[in-house]
């Protein structure tokens, strides 16, 4: 899996500035609460920004990601923030290794959309399915298959503020379920702007084809759930979250 995060890492937690993340952990945080997790992991964590909320809640937190520039972002933020008992480590998600098994892993925000092969996917699961004590649980979401052909597809996006400005094209191609991210982005220093570009690929995946790999990895317990919501999912849901638990 690429880094697909560099010289994006310093804007990321600007350009995420119309996230509401306090409530989206506060909804994760329900889940965590009502399966008595204490020590959890937070995969693909970038910025560290749900590692963070999260540790404020009073969660023992690992953080890791595999683009070294995130964490650093993520380790200056969490020293910011008072939050200096994360351990961040930089891993590959489809590799997950820990010493001691924990209560829940999470990956929040598209982690699993980076994966663009059912193989890297199934790895993801079988080690999350070695890192949790059995009970543990799994969270995760996922952009659906309807938001990168009704919303992504080949639209443009683009934003200015006084800090910066991007324009992020997209290319989705239904056969490979593949999209194409060019984000070319332009962040003022001093009078000038600096330019910089990075391409991502993320791939989109059905909620059958996640519940049958998360159930070959020795989930037994697989729930889908419009994000945001315990309702299930909608054809036009944009954002799948999965809740399942190691058997």
């Amino acid at each position: 899996m690429k880094n697909q995060y560099t010289a994006f890492a310093p804007v990321y937690d600007r350009m995420m500035h119309d996230v509401d993340r306090n409530a989206w952990i506060d909804y994760l945080d329900e889940f965590l609460r009502d399966n008595g997790a204490h020590r959890i992991m937070d995969c693909a964590c970038g910025t560290g920004a749900a590692a963070i909320l999260l540790y404020k809640k009073g969660y023992h937190v690992t953080g890791n990601d595999v683009s070294p520039e995130m964490l650093i972002e993520a380790r200056n933020n969490a020293f910011r923030e008072g939050a200096k008992g994360i351990i961040f480590i930089c891993e590959d998600m489809r590799r997950l290794k820990i010493h001691k098994q924990i209560d829940a892993l999470l990956s929040v925000c598209d982690g699993v959309n980076y994966l663009t092969s059912m193989k890297d996917v199934e790895s993801f699961f079988v080690h999350a399915a070695g890192c949790l004590k059995p009970g543990g649980m799994l969270l995760f979401d996922v952009s659906s298959s309807y938001k990168f052909r009704k919303v992504l597809g080949t639209n443009t996006f683009t934003e200015e503020t006084d800090e910066y400005a991007y324009i992020w094209k997209n290319n989705y191609d239904a056969k490979t379920k593949l999209c194409e991210m060019e984000l070319t982005c332009f962040v003022k220093n001093g009078a000038q702007y600096d330019r910089f570009t990075e391409k991502h690929l993320q791939r989109a995946y059905t909620v059958d084809e996640l519940t049958k790999a998360l159930k070959k990895a020795g989930f037994m317990n697989v729930h889908a759930y419009d994000a945001f919501t315990r309702d299930p999912v909608r054809r036009d849901s944009e954002r799948i979250q999965f809740v399942a638990i190691k058997g």
